[in-house]
């Protein structure tokens, strides 16, 4: 049974013989081995009478066999624990106006989530953006952090898998927004693959719209991958489909007008749809449509993915796949504190589900707004952990 490492005054540590990996056994080994609560444990040291005798006498067993000795009442989890934990993501350079900010929103989403977990247990949040460029400078710098925090929630695979194994023998990490195939640390992932195959397969099946064209996102970022791929394999399986053209954007509403642009030099062969790697990119690409005449959706649909709020705002309302994003920050934050109560709690991939929201961007009825859930659809990967896969 697992116990919040925010709950205080349980974490006794003990001063007593080394155990077989050469550590000094703790209140959480005793807990771990007896398979009971760390507050448990504490009442069979203090002697409290709210606990079964065969508990009590299971507990006093474990102590025996690891040798563990109380130090006194001073060594307390919230006494050891720095209390901190830090999130680190990318900020993309933009030149643009204050519209940009909405490149925000997702991280402020996340966020919210975070500090919602930690404020149960009054913790605190150290947020550190760092530059798309720099891989060397990241480690460096991500390891200085590593020694003002008690662990570290990464975004979007910025840092490579080896790299992370080694910050990982530092401090928990767990990865928000990752590689989906990651094994050095954890993984909370939205199901970016299934929410663009509903999408995709939305566009050709129910609207007929064949000849697609694709903003895509960073190069480095896992999400835009998985997007990728999916949009790929319902095209490589529907008869008719075709990608006729791609751009690789950087999840900026800039970028996304940069790729109209580039559609809008040969107007008279527009694609059926534009299919944007998020919301951001595809609200630029309305912006740049509206500017040139380019009516959206009787000439040509556009589509994004993440459900930020001013996507329900534009002209016409996008259609977009919902990510959990506030929900993505709970669960990564809510595994670091287990890992923080559990320190051999091995590596896994937590994937939340998508969400179709359709709206008038795509050729839907624009009075008829509609969400639909997002069946899982498995993508064949190489090296996928088989197992500890949540959601």
């Amino acid at each position: 049974m697992a116990t919040s490492p925010g709950a205080r005054g349980h974490g006794v540590s003990g001063v007593g013989p080394r155990t077989r990996e050469g550590k000094t056994p703790t209140l959480y080994d005793v807990a771990r081995l007896a398979g009971v609560s760390t507050a448990t444990v504490s009442r069979v040291l203090h002697g409290h009478d709210r606990v079964s005798e065969a508990t009590r006498e299971r507990v006093r067993e474990v102590i025996d066999e690891l040798g563990y000795v109380p130090d006194g009442a001073a060594q307390s989890l919230s006494r050891r624990r720095k209390e901190v934990i830090g999130l680190v993501t990318v900020a993309r350079e933009t030149k643009q106006y204050d519209v940009e900010s909405m490149s925000l929103l997702f991280w402020d989403e996340v966020l919210h989530g975070v500090e919602a977990r930690l404020r149960d247990h009054g913790w605190s949040l150290l947020i550190t953006f760092l530059p798309t460029e720099g891989g060397g400078d990241h480690l460096e710098r991500l390891a200085s952090l590593s020694g003002k925090v008690d662990g570290l929630l990464i975004g979007e695979g910025m840092i490579p898998s080896a790299r992370l194994a080694r910050l990982a023998e530092r401090v928990p990490i767990v990865v928000i927004a990752g590689a989906p195939d990651e094994r050095a640390v954890d993984v909370v992932v939205a199901d970016n693959y299934s929410g663009t195959a509903a999408l995709v397969t939305h566009l050709v099946v129910e609207h007929g719209l064949r000849r697609l064209y694709h903003v895509d996102g960073p190069e480095s970022a896992p999400d835009a991958r998985e997007r990728r791929r999916a949009l790929e394999a319902v095209l490589a399986s529907t008869p008719g489909g075709t990608l006729v053209g791609s751009r690789r954007g950087t999840f900026s509403v800039q970028s996304g007008e940069e790729a109209a642009q580039e559609l809008l030099r040969d107007v008279d062969r527009l694609p059926d749809a534009v299919v944007c790697a998020n919301d951001q990119m595809a609200i630029g690409v309305l912006q740049a449509f509206a500017r040139a005449g380019v009516r959206v959706p009787a000439d040509v649909a556009v589509v994004g993915f993440d459900d930020i709020y001013p996507g329900g705002l534009s002209d016409p309302p996008l259609t977009t796949v919902h990510q959990p994003m506030r929900l993505l920050g709970e669960r990564a934050c809510a595994r670091m504190l287990e890992h923080l109560a559990h320190p051999d709690l091995r590596p896994a991939l937590e994937m939340l589900p998508a969400e179709l929201v359709l709206r008038s961007s795509c050729g839907c009825d624009p009075d008829a707004a509609t969400r639909r859930p997002v069946p899982r659809v498995k993508a064949k990967r190489a090296g996928r952990r088989p197992s500890g896969v949540a959601g």
